[in-house]
């Protein structure tokens, strides 16, 4: 028998190795950014086309390289920055493995030119799928510029598997935001298509938050440092006002490396534990210092995740920075952690805990109108129905209050769904009430029928907007005052990729300069008032979704809108109200169950009500 065994040749292997270091153009970015931070730049240059599916081009004024080094630089397994096993426990660079150039390389077409400071000329260098075409002098400024373009022309499958542009640029624009936090004093420009993204010139990190994320984050910064023998943790995290529904904007950095860890964000979690709702996420940027000999980061070709040989202290230790930089800033509530203070339903309970904590504090993040709601004691609420009226301080709330959404008798007529007859144990038979301003009981012929008003009213929505979507036939209303909204590059690309689905919603929106919109309509059945609001919540239930869920555009389009403008929990519903809803509700294709996949009723048939009372 013949042998079978043999080498791939160096094009194939490097195509393999390709599959894991270069997913996508963003991963080919990040590689050329770090190689330009290891040269020792102090201003690089990012240039990129068609969601870098095009061309990617990054220019560096680093050391250079010599003729020779430069073509050593393509080669499988060549590096600089390590010469021995025990090089691996003192890594302080972000390269070491020498496979990036050589990924690239395979699954692209490359162009080299550096030249050191020392000497008059550069080299140039061209390549294609790890085969050189051109190696020559040429004359060029100090540095390196590595132009890749074409990516995976060699591997069509692989081309295929790319997403839309605006879905690869945000990709892109994570990476770039990631290395750029991590060196705050080297000056980075990232361009797209000719369009400035980002100028973010040398600086403190405070100042490299504001330029990457917004003005908004100015005045919600916190720094946040703790010094122990260990490590050393050093950053900023955000107020509690500024969490959001997405982990998006959440930087841990170990030696100015980028890492994600779960284990270590609990530990940030844990300690804003009572001050954020528990599907909030707050925003930080920490940079841990620790000896390299304690850490491994030979774990993943794409090098975000490492050991820690005592992870458990160096958890402890970020919790203990995060509360500490909280408490020095008076947002930490001195409260029993039995009662959180963000939310309305446990001042409902006890009252008297709620009046003590207004006297003593006054933080302004928890001053809601929603506590002046919850004010009717139980009973009041268990039995109040559309004759029985509000104090006048819960009226003056609620006209206020741009939660408030209304039912109207037209919203039956707009809805171009038939509403089906509800089967005969079914039919509300008498009045309807809600109990603790959540649940909606009506009187049925068998029995009684208990309705969650929220997850009933997402069930509605999302089924409404599904349809429009479908139809792209969704009414607008214009806005009296349009809001104009600045969002951040990889939000601003999100929008983009969604105008035809967001258009087909009944939203009115135009591109108001660089990375803001003008909110011109917004869809006709959506009584908020402040659209503002609305869009925003949209686009972070949005992106909160697609971390969670698989699902396509549309869908996860409908599910969001219908969670941001569907009824809240402790919204008062006079009788025609809840009618309608629970009308609205069984014309549903499914109405049994929410978003979540939780119950949106229950029915409690008679006999179920008669062995309560052994009858």
């Amino acid at each position: 028998m013949s042998d079978v065994i043999q080498l791939l040749p160096d094009a194939i292997a490097n195509q393999i190795a390709a599959g894991e270091v270069v997913q996508r153009p963003s991963s080919a970015l990040k590689e050329l950014l770090e190689n330009a931070i290891d040269a020792g730049a102090s201003k690089v240059q990012v240039v990129v086309k068609d969601a870098g599916k095009q061309l990617i081009q990054v220019i560096d004024n680093g050391r250079g390289m010599s003729a020779t080094d430069a073509r050593m630089s393509f080669e499988r397994h060549a590096t600089s920055k390590i010469r021995s096993s025990q090089d691996l426990f003192a890594i302080r660079t972000f390269g070491f493995r020498g496979e990036a150039l050589a990924s690239i390389a395979a699954v692209a077409q490359v162009e080299l030119k550096t030249r050191q400071s020392s000497s008059e000329l550069g080299t140039l260098i061209q390549i294609e799928g790890s085969e050189i075409k051109k190696q020559e002098p040429i004359a060029t400024t100090p540095g390196t510029s590595v132009l890749m373009k074409n990516l995976f022309f060699n591997v069509p499958a692989r081309r295929n598997f790319l997403k839309s542009n605006p879905v690869e640029m945000r990709h892109i624009v994570e990476e770039f935001q990631r290395v750029a936090l991590s060196y705050a004093e080297i000056g980075f420009v990232l361009m797209q298509n000719d369009m400035e993204v980002f100028n973010l010139q040398p600086g403190k990190l405070s100042q490299r938050i504001v330029g990457l994320f917004g003005k908004n984050y100015q005045s919600n910064l916190i720094p946040c440092e703790e010094l122990t023998p260990h490590v050393n943790v050093k950053g900023y995290i955000g107020k509690p006002e500024c969490a959001k529904k997405t982990r998006g904007e959440q930087f841990f950095f170990v030696n100015n490396r980028y890492i994600k860890s779960s284990y270590l964000n609990h530990a940030v979690s844990t300690a804003f534990e009572g001050l954020i709702h528990s599907d909030q996420h707050p925003f930080y940027v920490l940079f841990l210092e620790i000896d390299p000999s304690h850490i491994d980061i030979n774990v993943h070709p794409t090098k975000t995740e490492i050991k820690f040989d005592d992870e458990r202290t160096v958890y402890a230790v970020i919790r203990s920075a995060v509360k500490q930089a909280l408490g020095a800033h008076h947002v930490v509530p001195a409260l029993d952690f039995n009662y959180d203070v963000n939310f309305t339903e446990n001042w409902s309970k006890d009252e008297s805990k709620k009046e003590a904590v207004d006297r003593e504090y006054s933080y302004k993040t928890f001053n809601t109108p929603e506590f002046k709601k919850s004010s009717v004691s139980g009973w009041e609420r268990l039995f109040e129905g559309s004759q029985n009226p509000m104090p006048r301080s819960f009226d003056n709330e609620k006209h206020s209050d741009p939660e408030v959404l209304t039912f109207k008798s037209k919203a039956n007529q707009e809805s171009d769904a038939p509403v089906l007859p509800r089967p005969q144990e079914e039919e509300v038979t008498g009045t309807t009430f809600q109990v603790e301003l959540n649940y909606i009981v009506a009187q049925m012929s068998t029995g009684l029928l208990i309705v969650d008003q929220q997850t009933a009213h997402e069930r509605i929505l999302y089924e409404r907007y599904l349809r429009q979507l479908k139809l792209a036939q969704g009414p607008s209303q214009q806005c009296l005052f349009p809001p104009v909204i600045e969002l951040s590059p990889g939000d601003y690309e999100l929008v983009s990729g969604l105008m035809a689905e967001l258009n087909s919603l009944g939203f009115m929106i135009s591109e108001f300069g660089n990375n803001t919109v003008l909110i011109q309509g917004v869809p006709a059945d959506i009584q908020l008032k402040n659209e503002k609001d609305l869009f925003e919540g949209l686009i972070e239930q949005f992106k909160n979704f697609k971390n969670e869920l698989s699902l396509d555009n549309r869908e996860n389009l409908a599910r969001s809108l219908a969670r941001k403008s569907a009824l809240k929990r402790g919204q008062k519903l006079n009788s025609q109200e809840m009618e309608t809803l629970v009308g609205q509700l069984f014309a549903c294709q499914n109405p049994n169950y929410g978003l979540g996949g939780n119950k949106t009723f229950v029915k409690l048939d008679l006999t179920s009500i008669h062995s309560f009372f052994g009858k």
